[in-house]
Parts: structure tokens; C-alpha cells; sequence
């Protein structure tokens, strides 16, 4: 009886050989300021990982982040407690990876994809790299479909596609990572993964327990580098989610990418890049900040033959000025952008967006001409009341002077129950374009 054929692939054993690393790469620290540190050696170059030996005989995990004078720069992943001239500097790798598998899913690790949520280890089916690189241009596919993502306004008004970037951006309080719980919660997306860069260690278990779920949680990785944690481990959270994504991409699936928020990845940059010596530019960030920004958000999109990831990232506006630094470049970057309002959140408007002020660049490939007919007319309607709204609100606009404003005045009560929606209630695609129309065909 013949033996059934094994068939055994080599490509991990040799990914493995040709990573590591046969000789022990040493140096010693020389100087510590701040937040980085300065040694001779060991030949590594920058993105490298080694680890620094301190006084207690721990050993700090660290990144090469530049030169200075033939010495390297290097930040560590923690605290440098201990660490003192002389202390050795060991390489440790040379090939930044991170693993990855449908093991993932469910979870919630932290930037070094190591997990937290107590559930034990996770066991990784392969290595990616972290830094991956940049989709190519023709190998992207159109996007064409539309990805439902629970939410009215959007889905009816600023509707997403499969394969979109996407920003939502307002100031502190107005509600991004509540609409961000939302759409992680109601989207039809075959995984979402989340990730919670720089924010308050408070919101990790809120955010996990009520906006997302239990049923939310098992289709969902989250990765959750808070604001404690030091610049390089926020940094790389933000690039491990997008390479988790990629994994799941290249299954076939389609994955929904949310971060909160983007501008705390810009401003963990900045922390390295001042650090680094770099100089300080508009509002102190580094040239670096804007250069790294587009190869991050490059990465989500719509592969040919493969799956797509859909990316929705939070934009902290400082002092709500949309035109401020990382707003500006943010919106220079993605697909489309969805604003909230201080203004509608104060008068209890939720979600708080502001149709007039939101766009998505590619709603018109997407949906069907009555679907962007009815749009345009809410749109058209809402502008309308919008430039009369003082002079209602003070009884000066007298009625029958402008039929636009007075359609405008009777349309504008339905047209906010339709913008309105609780946290906890779903609207799908098709529901959300079937009240669209109703609204018109009713008046």
C-alpha cells in the first residue's frame, strides 16, 4: 500500500534562517536624555529592535529611531529606570514582524500584539511585517461596492465603499469614538479590527463592554495602546492593526479598519521625530509626522483577487479647526471625511454630523441615480433652512417670500428624525435609502 504524499512547504523554515541571527550584535550606552538614548554600536540600522541591559540586569526593549555623530539613537518601549553609561545595548532582530492569525480575532492585545484581555496566549499562524508596504497603485482595485455600516446619515448621505478611507473629524466631546462604536457594532464588514491609539485606559473596557459587545467583540481584533503607554508602542499599534488587517484582506474577507485616532498616532511621531532631533515645523510637528501619515493610510484598500479593507479614522480637531495641521493633511489623504458638530451635539443631535460639512469622494460611482438624486435633494433642502435658520429662529422670515425656505421650513422636522438615530439601534443600507426616498415621495 502506498504511503499518502506529504507535501512540505519550506518558505517558513526559510523565512526563519534568513532572520536570524548567528552572531550577538553588542554596544554600550553612552548618554540618556529625555526620552531616547545614545550608544556606540551595534551595527544596526534604523527600525532595528535591540534590547538595553539596565542596573537591575533587565532587559528594555527598544527601536534604533536615528545617528547622531556615529552613535545611534535608540527609544525604548518602557521606562529607562536603571539604565546608565555603559549599560550594553544587545541587537535582538533586524526584521521587524509581527504574527498573525484568525486566532486574533475575539481579542484584545496590545501594541506589541501581546494580549491582555486574560484569555491566555494566542497562537499566530504566521509572521507579517509590520511596516508593510504601500498598495501599488494598479493593482487596486475600482472601489464599486457599497459597505453598509449601520448608521443612517451616513449610509443614506456619505455612503462608504468597499476599500474607502474615511475621517471622522470634530474637537474633544462632540462624539467621533461613540459614531466609531456604532459602525464597529452594526457594520456588515466579515471582520472589524479596532484600534485604540493614545486614548484614556478608562474607555478600553467601556468601549469593548458597551459599544462593542460580546457579538461585536467575536468578529473583531482590538488593539489597545493607551495613553500611557510610550510613543513607540502607540506608533506601533497603529501599524500592527493595519497589518492584522492585511492578513485578514488577504483571506478574502472584507475588514472594516477603525482607529482612534489618528491624530494621536501623529502626535506620537512627533514625540519621536523632537526626540530624534528633528526640527519642529507647523504646530511642533516634524517633517516625518507628514510623511509617515500617507504610508499608513495608504495601506487599507481594495486589492485585485483579494478582499478589502475599509478604513474609518478618527480625527482629533484641535480648537475645532478643520484647516489645523493634521486635519488638513488627513483630509489631502483619504477618501472622504465626516464632520460632527459642536453645534448639533449641544442641541442634543446625535450622531452630530454635519451633512453640509462631510463628503465621500467616491458615493457617486457606488449607488443608483435616485439614490444620489434623493441625496442631493435633502442636501439642497438642509443648505436652504440652513441660510434662513437665524432669521426664522427670530420670527423675521415671513412666509411665502422664498418657496425653497418654506419647503425647507416644513421638510426640516423630518429631515432631523431622519438624521437622528440612538446608539444601540441599527439601520442598514437598505432601510436607510428607503427612508431617504419616503421622505420626498411623501411631501
Amino acid at each position: 500500500m502506498t504511503e499518502p504524499r506529504v507535501e512540505i512547504t519550506w518558505d517558513s523554515y526559510l523565512e526563519a534562517i534568513s532572520s536570524c541571527q548567528p552572531m550577538k550584535l553588542e554596544g554600550k550606552i553612552v548618554k540618556v536624555a529625555g526620552l531616547v538614548a545614545e550608544g556606540h554600536g551595534p551595527g544596526l540600522s534604523v527600525g532595528s529592535l535591540c534590547v538595553i541591559e539596565n542596573s537591575e540586569g533587565k532587559n528594555i526593549q527598544a527601536e534604533v529611531v536615528g545617528f547622531k555623530d556615529k552613535r545611534v539613537i535608540i527609544m525604548p518601549f518602557g521606562e529607562m529606570r536603571g539604565v546608565k553609561p555603559g549599560s550594553r545595548i544587545v541587537g535582538i532582530d533586524k526584521r521587524p514582524v509581527v504574527g498573525v492569525g484568525e486566532a486574533y480575532l475575539g481579542r484584545v492585545i496590545d501594541g506589541h500584539g501581546l494580549p491582555i484581555d486574560g484569555k491566555g496566549l494566542i497562537r499566530a499562524e504566521k509572521e507579517y511585517p509590520i511596516y508593510g508596504d504601500v498598495l501599488n497603485p494598479l493593482k487596486r482595485e475600482i472601489i464599486r461596492e457599497v459597505i453598509d455600516v449601520g448608521v443612517a446619515s451616513v449610509n443614506a448621505l456619505i455612503t462608504v465603499g468597499k476599500g474607502q478611507r474615511m475621517a471622522i473629524m470634530s474637537g474633544t466631546g462632540v462624539g467621533k469614538s461613540v459614531l466609531m462604536g456604532m459602525i464597529a457594532r452594526n457594520t456588515a464588514a466579515d471582520v472589524v479590527v479596532i484600534a485604540l491609539i493614545g486614548e484614556r485606559g478608562r474607555e478600553v473596557r467601556e468601549f469593548i463592554e458597551k459599544s462593542l459587545g460580546d457579538g461585536g467583540l467575536k468578529k473583531s481584533v482590538v488593539i489597545a495602546s493607551t495613553s500611557d503607554s510610550p510613543a513607540l508602542v502607540r506608533i506601533r499599534g497603529s501599524y500592527l492593526a493595519t497589518t492584522l488587517a492585511e492578513y485578514f484582506r488577504d483571506r478574502n474577507l472584507d475588514v472594516l479598519l477603525i482607529m482612534d485616532s489618528i491624530t494621536k498616532f501623529a502626535m506620537a511621531l512627533r514625540e519621536v521625530g523632537l526626540a530624534a532631533g528633528e526640527p519642529p515645523s507647523a504646530k511642533g510637528y516634524t517633517p516625518s509626522v507628514f510623511a509617515e501619515m500617507p504610508k499608513l493610510l495608504e495601506r487599507a484598500g481594495t486589492v485585485e483577487k483579494k478582499g478589502s479593507i475599509t478604513g474609518i479614522y478618527n480625527v482629533l480637531v484641535e480648537g475645532d479647526d478643520l484647516s489645523e495641521p493634521i486635519s488638513d493633511a488627513v483630509r489631502s489623504i483619504v477618501d472622504g471625511h465626516i464632520v460632527l458638530s459642536r453645534n448639533l451635539a449641544q442641541k442634543g443631535h446625535y450622531p452630530a454630523v454635519d451633512i453640509l460639512g462631510s463628503v465621500s469622494r467616491v458615493m457617486r460611482e457606488i449607488v443608483d441615480t435616485e439614490h444620489l438624486d434623493n441625496a442631493r435633494e435633502l442636501i439642497k433642502v438642509l443648505s436652504a433652512y440652513r441660510e434662513a435658520e437665524d432669521l426664522i429662529n427670530i420670527g423675521a422670515y415671513v412666509d411665502g417670500s422664498d418657496s425653497e425656505i418654506d419647503f425647507a421650513k416644513k421638510m426640516i422636522g423630518d429631515i432631523n428624525s431622519f438624521l437622528q438615530q440612538d446608539i444601540y439601534q441599527k439601520a442598514t443600507f437598505q432601510e436607510s435609502v428607503a427612508r431617504l426616498k419616503a421622505l420626498f415621495s411623501d411631501n
